[in-house]
């Protein structure tokens, strides 16, 4: 339930991680997901916990880059850094490595070191013409530091390369490129909900003018001194004929 509601509704998924971790605090997975459910919604020391709780109970190092992921988050860029530099780097897998580089990158810039953060991404997976799940994302990182340099042309082209590999849109890529090219996108499904409003305003301000002219009409009536009083030649009313015999 937690890892199908993350993507969807994060604070969802984070409230369901409370009540499995009430139920069940032993259970690596458990942890493991209630760490990722924190992570979602930006509550960096409580997922940093919980992942460090999987990792004693499983010993894995799957967990490794998120963990130092959660040190940025947290403010603490030099201890993600530190943590990019450790043996348990050595035991991740190809996307495990290539995660963490990703991370320590994210380090150097919020160190102000942007040219180290360049070299941090320059790796053979970077330069690989092979499209790997990671590819699009170290690319357009590359670009994105590439840009924040200063570096536009050799940014628009990490930026291209990102969305060639970007099958599943896991990247805003295509914006960054038509943003670089002055390129604006109008949103027709908006532009017709307005034209609506403006017909639907039109109709009432012609409905309202309508009524307006018709009370018009009927105070015009009403004014002629007749049609209130029954006219000059009415005959006097009872409490007329009263009076008169009084005197």
């Amino acid at each position: 339930m937690v890892a199908n509601l993350i993507d969807e509704d994060p604070e969802q998924a984070y409230a369901y991680s409370r009540i499995a971790l009430r139920l069940a605090s032993r259970v690596a997975a458990v942890r493991e997901a209630a760490g990722f459910a924190a992570y979602a919604t930006q509550k960096y020391s409580e997922a940093l916990a919980e992942f460090r709780a999987a990792r004693r109970m499983t010993g894995t190092v799957e967990l490794w880059p998120v963990m130092a992921d959660c040190e940025r988050g947290l403010g603490r860029p030099e201890r993600a850094l530190a943590m990019a530099g450790e043996p348990e780097v050595q035991k991740l897998d190809k996307a495990g490595q290539v995660e963490m580089r990703l991370v320590a990158a994210g380090a150097r810039r919020d160190m102000g070191q942007l040219d180290a953060a360049i070299v941090t991404l320059q790796s053979p997976e970077l330069a690989s013409n092979s499209v790997q799940p990671w590819t699009a994302r170290l690319r357009y990182a590359y670009a994105d530091a590439l840009l924040a340099a200063g570096r536009e042309d050799e940014a628009r082209e990490w930026f291209a390369k990102a969305l060639e590999a970007d099958k599943d849109g896991a990247t805003d890529a295509s914006d960054r490129l038509a943003e670089m090219d002055g390129v604006e996108f109008v949103d027709a499904l908006h532009e017709d909900e307005e034209a609506e409003d403006a017909e639907v305003h039109e109709v009432h301000e012609g409905d309202q003018g309508a009524k307006a002219d018709a009370g018009d009409d009927d105070l015009s009536t009403g004014s002629d001194p007749e049609a209130v009083t029954g006219g000059a030649d009415a005959e006097p009313d009872a409490g007329s004929d009263r009076s008169g015999d009084q005197s």
